[in-house]
Order: structure tokens, then sequence, then C-alpha cells
């Protein structure tokens, strides 16, 4: 489980033949194999590590269903370590199992993204969503997508900066979100959001 609060900005030295190795230092100050690290939001497993890096095994299906497939050495990457029973809940619960895969529409400040139809149902206005594993607050639900606000800092320290229209960004609606549709689900009859074609993915390699 994870907050959604971006602690570093890796970057991929390679991803070949389902290993991806990131650059990176502070989330491997207490590192472990076997530990979860969110990458853009995706939670993966560290298989190795040593000064200033680490590898995850990726599956096909891993890269099918997040922004890893349009990866490329060089790029910054947000990381997140598994919050704890310390740690202050700054963002939301956060599961990092990627929803879908959106598209940018419009770059921050006022940050537009284009979702899926399914996931519109999950959307509303001051409601939680995470971009590539930042944890933000929905400003406007539009038919196609949502708006965020993107404040310098937060352009800074992670990836949302840097993108521009078009390019992919991973997605992960609020869990409460699905459980609360699940629980109301026998309820509601047709008119519920269809959880049948949802396609979370707990991306540990």
């Amino acid at each position: 489980m994870f907050t959604g609060i971006v602690e570093e900005l890796g970057r991929i030295e390679r991803f070949e033949h389902g290993r991806l190795r990131i650059r990176a230092i502070e989330v491997l100050s207490d590192v472990h194999l076997g530990d979860s690290i969110a990458v853009n939001g995706c939670c993966l497993t560290v298989v190795d590590h040593g000064e200033g890096w680490w590898e995850a095994d990726v599956s096909d299906e891993t890269v099918s269903r997040t922004s890893l497939a349009a990866a490329d050495p060089g790029d910054p990457v947000n990381l997140e370590r598994p919050v704890t029973l310390a740690t202050r809940l700054g963002g939301h619960l956060v599961q990092g199992h990627v929803d879908a895969v959106g598209e940018v529409v419009a770059p921050v400040p006022d940050l537009r993204v284009r979702v899926p139809p399914r996931l519109l149902g999950y959307l509303v206005e001051k409601g939680s969503v995470t971009v590539d594993g930042v944890s933000l607050t929905v400003v406007d639900v539009l038919d196609d997508g949502f708006t965020v606000a993107i404040i310098p800092h937060t352009a800074e320290v992670t990836t949302l900066g840097t993108r521009r229209s078009g390019d992919p960004v991973n997605l992960e609606v609020d869990v409460i979100a699905k459980y609360v549709e699940r629980m109301l689900a026998p309820h509601l009859g047709a008119g519920s959001l269809d959880t049948g074609t949802s396609t979370q993915e707990a991306a540990h390699g």
C-alpha cells in the first residue's frame, strides 16, 4: 500500500528481456530483496540491487497494461516505498495496481487526462485519483476524463512536469469507490458500473 506521495525521481537505466534497472538513491536507504517499490504508480518487486540502482522483473502482462510499454532508457520515473504504520498519510490509499493507461490532453499546470469510459464512474469532483503514482485531487470531471491542478512543486519533483499532450500515464482510481460499488451492485441492478471489465494489475513482475 502506498500514499501517492513521490519520494524520489529515479531514472530508467535499461529495460531488457523483462528486467528493469532503475537508478535511485532515496528509496534504496532501507531496501531488501522482495520489497515493493512503486514505479510511476506500478507496484514492482525488488529482485536485485546495488549502489545507486535496483532491478525488477516485469511481466508481459504488466507491460501491456501500464505505460512501461513506452519506457526508454533515461526516462525519469516516480518512485515511492510502501507506507508504514508510522508514515503520515499525506495523499490517499494507493494500491500500486494500475487500472488503465490514460492520455495527457493538456499539460500542467491545468493537467487534463483522457481516460477509458469504464473509469469515468469512479471519478468525482474533489475526489482522489492517482496519475503516474502521484496522488491528486480531481478539479473537474469531463465527458472523457478529468482535470487536476498541479502546483509548481509537484511539477518539479515528479514526472508530471514533463508530460506533454499525447503522453501515456498510469491511472489508479480510488479503491474505496470500487469497494462501495461492489457492495451496492446487487442493489443497483443494470445501472451499476461494470466491475467485470476492470483491468487492475497487481504488477509484481
